[in-house]
């Protein structure tokens, strides 16, 4: 059988480590938390001078940064000009204080050359955090990712999240001090607008906060001004990015009930009504923007007489989707179950392909391939012949080589999967409407094969999700980890007896006490 499948790219942003039959799938950089599958990958690097306000010094290492990484860079383990990774010890002076933008604009250019899983931080990386442990320091930091990060980075917003998910948590003066210095309210977001880059890292920034503190903390960032100039950049009048990322942090915002409900006081509904109808835009970036304000309405933000979307689509033609069950809490998976924004090629049963890096991955290695590195609306497509055995992958109908090597380990129970970065998203297509890019050869697809119950179609909002698992009624003597079959057996030697025999041979140590299992006993008298 030769399986066949696509990916369309809505923008330049990276799917981690790759495909392994990803099918009709969209990029672009939306949903703003981790990724869904084994690793995160990188972005491309688009230098940009606008945005950066650097001394001379900073613009040549950006100059320097900007250029594109040859095959044999792309593998290197550290930054060769940077002096390897040393702990700071107790009595030891911090290091001398360095440029902060070139610091960033550094660690920016070279997140795009790791391609090893156990390399560690680059210097300038290791650096910015040393820098944040002091309230100075951190509001130079933040005030650095604000100023220097180009908007046409793809990669920019991920670094921000990084950076500052690395960095000390802010002290209750430094965050005092953000707001002071930022000054934010309606009036400065309409202030630059022929320079985007400063909202949508400004919204980047102030959303990474909100997910990062949560709690009363997030409660108190969460001022007037700073919701006015949230809701300011959510007008027609902004840009696309600035948008997107200002919902973002309003999403994560209403992670905390009390902002929640201050956020929904303010009729947001309504301004995200006039956004969902770019759900089905030809411009990518307003495509994003509709999806994310469609998913709001669903699961976050409600209008009362609205009609949910997974009440209305049209699923009659759809045999194959995404499975929204078994996924990170994070992820965004669309009502018709083919669009989703947030590693694959980790051992030797899957392949994957990183159109970013341009690098195949198997077995937790990479080697490049010829492809360009891929951007927004681009179409990646995989063949899966298992007639050959061998799979290939395509780019806007280009094909590289034929990959052989996941089939020494594994010859069937194939699956689609991809791995995602923050601020992602893609369409999947599994052959329920026709190809952009057929390959010459006949092919199936998994929509010609595949079945759905009319409840396995269904994906509900969360907050009906929810409702349904209140309900759900668990028995007492159930399995404390499957909650399905009896807890019949007895781990020893810690005599804890709360599992069932399937579980206890999946685990090594006990869940409640972490010792050691040596023997797993069934106790006869639980079995009904």
């Amino acid at each position: 059988m030769i399986v066949f499948g696509w990916a369309v790219f809505l923008a330049s942003r990276s799917l981690g480590q790759g495909l392994l039959l990803t099918l009709e799938e969209h990029i672009a950089h939306l949903l703003g938390t981790t990724g869904a599958t084994t690793t995160m990958g990188n972005s491309c690097i688009c230098r940009d001078d606008s945005g950066a306000e650097d001394s001379v010094d900073t613009h040549q290492q950006q100059a320097e940064n900007s250029t594109v990484p040859t095959a044999d860079s792309r593998s290197q383990l550290r930054d060769p000009v940077r002096p390897p990774r040393r702990g700071r010890g107790p009595h030891e002076p911090r290091r001398k204080k360095q440029n902060v933008d070139g610091l960033v604009l550094d660690t920016l250019a070279v997140i795009r050359t790791l391609v090893d899983n156990d390399q560690e931080p680059p210097y300038s990386m290791i650096t910015l955090h040393e820098m944040a442990e002091t309230d100075e320091g951190w509001l130079d930091v933040v005030q650095s990712l604000i100023r220097v990060i180009p908007l046409e980075d793809p990669l920019g917003p991920a670094v921000i999240t990084l950076l500052l998910d690395e960095c000390p948590l802010p002290t209750k003066d430094a965050l005092q001090k953000l707001t002071e210095i930022l000054n934010l309210n309606g009036e400065v977001a309409c202030q630059d607008s022929g320079h985007p880059a400063k909202h949508r890292n400004t919204s980047a920034v102030l959303g990474c906060l909100a997910e990062k503190l949560a709690g009363p903390a997030s409660i108190g960032l969460l001022s007037p001004g700073i919701l006015e100039y949230l809701l300011q950049c959510l007008k027609l009048q902004s840009h696309p990015t600035v948008m997107l990322f200002a919902l973002i942090a309003l999403e994560k915002f209403a992670q905390t009930s009390e902002n929640k409900l201050t956020i929904s006081e303010s009729s947001i509904s309504d301004r995200l009504v006039t956004l969902e109808l770019w759900a089905d835009d030809p411009d990518y970036l307003k495509r994003q923007v509709g999806f994310c304000a469609q998913w709001s309405l669903d699961n976050l933000f409600l209008k009362e007489g609205r009609q949910l979307t997974y009440e209305k689509v049209d699923l009659n033609n759809i045999r194959a989707m995404l499975n929204s069950n078994d996924v990170s809490e994070y992820l965004k998976i669309s009502p018709h179950g083919l669009e989703e924004g947030y590693g694959i090629g980790d051992d030797e049963y899957s392949c994957a392909y990183d159109g970013c890096r341009q690098l195949i991955w198997y077995n937790a290695r990479s080697k490049p391939h010829v492809h360009p590195c891929w951007k927004e609306g681009d179409t990646v497509g995989f063949l899966l012949d298992l007639n050959e055995k061998q799979m290939i992958f395509f780019l806007n109908g280009n094909q590289l080589p034929p990959e052989k090597q996941v089939f020494s380990s594994t010859v069937s129970g194939f699956f689609a999967a991809a791995s995602f970065m923050s601020y992602q998203q893609c369409e999947f297509n599994f052959g329920a409407r026709p190809f952009k890019y057929p390959p010459s050869m006949k092919f199936s697809t998994f929509n010609d094969y595949a079945f759905l119950t009319a409840e396995e179609k269904i994906i509900l909002p969360r907050h009906r999700r929810l409702a349904l698992l209140k309900q759900v009624s668990i028995r007492e003597n159930c399995c404390s980890l499957c909650c399905d079959e009896v807890a019949d057996t007895q781990l020893k030697p810690c005599g804890h007896s709360d599992l069932c025999m399937d579980c206890a041979l999946q685990l090594e140590t006990c869940p409640l006490c972490r010792k050691e299992i040596v023997s797993r006993i069934r106790q006869i008298s639980h079995i009904s």
